[in-house]
């Protein structure tokens, strides 16, 4: 509850600017997706700044952890100065391990299509601009980029958005590299930070509005995820 009410009263404190940022679209779920796994199931997702990724997926339901890190490129470019320079092939990612009998994968995807960033925007992400910030779902089994890529079929014919979506789904399994320290839990342990308050706080304030049946009120903070393994 402090967490939420920190960043509340940063948003207000930052209302003309946080108005500003990307607003969250209404879209149906996948119209059909693969039976849930067994066991604990992983979705590696990139779509901007880590950080606001991270947040809204830590206050869902079923989330067990959501880590900032890097995917796309090699393990030794797998560093945020190098992956800033938009040359290492790396796209800033939050690798998502959840419990498909809480949340399924195609709900993973729809608060990911709708709330989390803007899919039709290529090669950036509200001010953050260069390949390291691209939307792209890096599928880790078969059947996750066949609920991927027929979902964004879907959301273009339903012409969910007034731009085509521009998120790549081909690149499976990709290696993922955990960032830096001090990325992890970012936005929780920074609710005031400018960055914060105008690009992500308003991103996990639409999860709740939206998505009221899969709101957590405490985060699932990998720091808590450490301590409870």
């Amino acid at each position: 509850m402090r967490t939420l009410i920190l960043i509340g009263a940063a948003i207000a404190a930052f209302a003309p600017l946080a108005a500003h940022a990307e607003s969250a679209v209404k879209i149906n779920p996948p119209a059909a997706e693969a039976p849930a796994p067994d066991g604990l199931e992983t979705a590696v997702l990139a779509g901007g700044c880590f950080w606001g990724i991270q947040a809204v997926y830590q206050h869902i339901n079923g989330v067990k952890n959501a880590v900032s890190g890097y995917a796309g490129g090699k393990a030794e470019t797998a560093h945020y100065q190098m992956v800033g320079m938009g040359t290492t092939g790396h796209a800033e990612s939050v690798k998502v391990t959840f419990d498909p009998r809480v949340v399924s994968y195609g709900k993973i995807l729809q608060v990911f299509f709708s709330v989390a960033h803007d899919p039709t925007q290529l090669d950036r992400q509200g001010p953050d601009h260069g390949s390291q910030y691209r939307s792209e779902i890096f599928p880790q089994s078969e059947a996750q980029a066949k609920t991927a890529r027929d979902y964004i079929a879907q959301l273009n014919a339903a012409k969910a958005y007034k731009a085509p979506i521009v998120t790549k789904t081909a690149t499976m399994k990709a290696a993922f590299y955990p960032a830096e320290d001090y990325h992890q839990d970012y936005a929780t342990r920074h609710p005031w930070q400018p960055y914060i308050v105008i690009n992500d706080a308003p991103k996990v304030q639409n999860l709740k509005a939206i998505y009221p049946d899969l709101w957590r009120e405490e985060p699932v903070t990998v720091a808590k995820a450490a301590a409870t393994n």
